[in-house]
């Protein structure tokens, strides 16, 4: 009777077990979007740009180890590495690698098989697929752009809209390109930019471009398609470049270009002007007492 009385107390111990694991959430099932099934694990307060400050809402990825939003919609093949983080109402596409101290902002959209390397920060905007953007780089955040009030006041203009980064472009180190204001700021497909390139708002570049190192184009600037710019060329703001322009390394864009061809110098002409220019410069030095 003892012994009896000893296995039933054991299965007695046991019997609730079975109840509580049934019970238990599945945090581990991912679909096309992420786990609509979790439970809320706090209230939702928005800031005015619509980002979610409630951190307890953020959840560990399965693939990778960095954080994500219940509210952003992640294909199960994206890779999210351990410090990456993906805010709310993020659309991210299948094949997606985001690397390690990245920051997506609320409601960004990333194109299939794009890579987004270490320590980059994307906010408002969309990227396309098959993207390739190396780290340190900036896309998203606000324009330069400035008035001066009644009373002589520097004051922000309003910086509301976003930059669309088309397919197949590739985007180097340290890059920053900016929001739009007016329009939305534009990169072309199969657009190639180089490291430490400055893109202002509003500027649309378009198919298959080229632009090295220490490019710096000013706001509103619009450019056709095949366009080269050289290493530390310079645009001023609201110029047009026509379609099949190349520019020679330090050249200055002051008006628009309206010509297919190779040019270079400061103020840009014609190559073969500018190499006149040169030509006479030395020309002017050798004569000098």
């Amino acid at each position: 009777m003892a012994i009896n009385l000893s296995k039933l107390a054991l299965r007695r111990s046991f019997a609730p077990i079975p109840r509580l694991i049934s019970t238990a959430p599945d945090r581990y099932h991912f679909s096309v979007c992420s786990i609509d099934e979790a439970p809320s694990l706090g209230s939702s307060t928005r800031t005015e740009d619509g980002a979610n400050i409630n951190h307890q809402e953020f959840q560990k990825w399965h693939n990778g180890g960095g954080m994500f939003h219940k509210t952003a919609c992640i294909e199960s093949t994206t890779l999210i590495e351990i410090g990456a983080v993906v805010h709310s109402e993020c659309v991210v596409a299948a094949n997606v690698h985001i690397g390690s101290g990245t920051i997506v902002g609320p409601a960004v959209k990333i194109g299939e098989s794009t890579k987004i390397e270490y320590n980059v920060s994307v906010t408002n905007c969309t990227i396309g697929d098959a993207c390739f953007i190396h780290n340190g780089v900036c896309i998203g955040q606000d324009g330069f752009g400035f008035f001066v009030d009644e009373h002589g006041n520097m004051m922000k203009k309003a910086q509301m809209l976003s930059a669309r980064i088309g397919n197949h472009v590739e985007i180097g180190a340290n890059t920053c390109i900016d929001r739009g204001s007016w329009r939305d700021t534009v990169i072309g497909d199969h657009s190639k930019i180089d490291n430490l390139v400055q893109i202002g708002h509003n500027v649309v570049i378009g198919k298959n471009c080229i632009l090295c190192g220490q490019v710096g184009i000013a706001g509103s600037v619009t450019m056709g398609d095949y366009v080269t710019l050289a290493g530390r060329v310079a645009v001023r703001d609201h110029v047009s470049i026509v379609s099949k322009v190349r520019l020679a390394a330090n050249s200055v864009v002051t008006k628009d270009i309206k010509e297919p061809g190779d040019y270079g110098g400061f103020p840009a002409v014609p190559i073969h002007e500018w190499r006149k220019q040169v030509a006479a410069l030395q020309t002017l030095k050798k004569r000098a007492p």
